[in-house]
């Protein structure tokens, strides 16, 4: 199944709890925007893509639960449940940016029936176009791989981050479908193991090669010669940044050091036309997952902990960005990426 979908039979989100990966498949439903937010605070959905569409079928479930019986009444439900789904990731962009799609799309409906409508149509389109997107991001992407190379990830930028495909794993996923011989090395990406945990777990489901290293062995397999390529995702890409995953930063100066091209995989709607650096607020994540892994005490209880979600790598460390609208080198203007 998708990554997250709408369940018609019973007016609620459906999704996959990636919490549980690899030891269990299980997918979930939140038919309560408490529990939908419960979930993306969690990550039990997650990445950039699949934030998209969670807050994009967020504004639905929220117009569909709601008891309004005017427009305006039911709007200013929708407007509250608006920032309260925007306030759970504050960094990642796409759920904001599915959020307000979703509620922009109302501005011609003419009762509350049609809002209802409106909304949960305009987020079945944000699900079903985030895969041509991806496939689109895959195919560009794809031409940058050569048959044979290993490419290294972070994180987790596979299907499980988007409604389906992926994005950096798109791109492996589209050279593999070209042909390619692709071998893959994943950091596993403390503190919570989104690459041990699910990006093994997804390539395995395809069969394709992989190999897990822990995140501190990355500069000495690339000082080997066993990386050809970096491909990551992003959580939010401003004028003169990248925003991803903690530890992004460091994989590029690596590459850097060692002449490795460094790709970002990304849809438009990750861009952030307005923002710079200085202006984006970065997730600070609860302390004990450091404290705990796996619910194994590992560090003392009242350790000081310091946990940011996210860094921000700068441009000059990028060799390219891929989008669905081609492959663009820094430097650049952001409206360039547009259609």
């Amino acid at each position: 199944m998708r990554t997250i979908d709408w369940n018609d039979e019973s007016n609620s989100i459906v999704m996959i709890d990636q919490t549980l990966l690899p030891l269990e498949y299980k997918v979930i439903e939140c038919n309560t925007l408490s529990s939908l937010c419960e979930a993306i605070r969690s990550l039990r959905v997650r990445g950039a893509p699949a934030l998209g569409a969670a807050g994009g079928f967020g504004v639905a479930l929220a117009a569909t639960l709601s008891s309004a019986g005017t427009m305006d009444a039911l709007i200013r439900d929708m407007d509250i449940a608006a920032k309260t789904i925007k306030a759970t990731r504050p960094t990642a962009v796409n759920l904001a940016w599915g959020v307000d799609r979703v509620i922009d799309a109302t501005s011609d409906a003419y009762d509350v029936e049609g809002i209802r409508d409106i909304t949960l149509s305009e987020a079945k389109n944000i699900a079903n176009e985030d895969v041509a997107t991806n496939k689109m991001i895959g195919k560009h992407g794809a031409k940058l791989l050569k048959d044979g190379d290993t490419v290294m990830t972070y994180c987790n930028a596979g299907r499980m981050a988007c409604v389906d495909w992926g994005t950096a794993l798109g791109v492996v996923r589209s050279a593999v479908e070209a042909g390619k011989k692709i071998n893959v090395i994943a950091c596993e990406t403390r503190p919570l193991n989104q690459g041990s945990r699910i990006t093994t777990w997804e390539l395995m489901q395809d069969n394709i090669p992989v190999t897990l290293i822990t995140d501190s062995m990355a500069g000495h397999v690339m000082r080997k010669g066993m990386v050809d390529k970096i491909i990551v995702g992003a959580d939010r890409i401003t004028g003169d940044a990248v925003f991803n995953k903690i530890g992004t930063y460091t994989l590029s100066v690596l590459a850097k050091e060692h002449e490795i091209p460094f790709y970002v995989a990304a849809p438009v709607s990750t861009f952030d036309f307005e923002g710079w650096e200085e202006t984006v607020t970065i997730e600070l994540r609860d302390e004990d997952e450091l404290r705990f892994c796996r619910g194994a005490q590992t560090a003392p209880a009242d350790v000081k902990v310091y946990n940011p979600a996210f860094d921000a790598t700068p441009m000059e460390n990028i060799s390219g960005i891929i989008t669905e609208n081609g492959v663009f080198h820094p430097p650049f203007l952001l409206d360039e990426v547009l259609p």
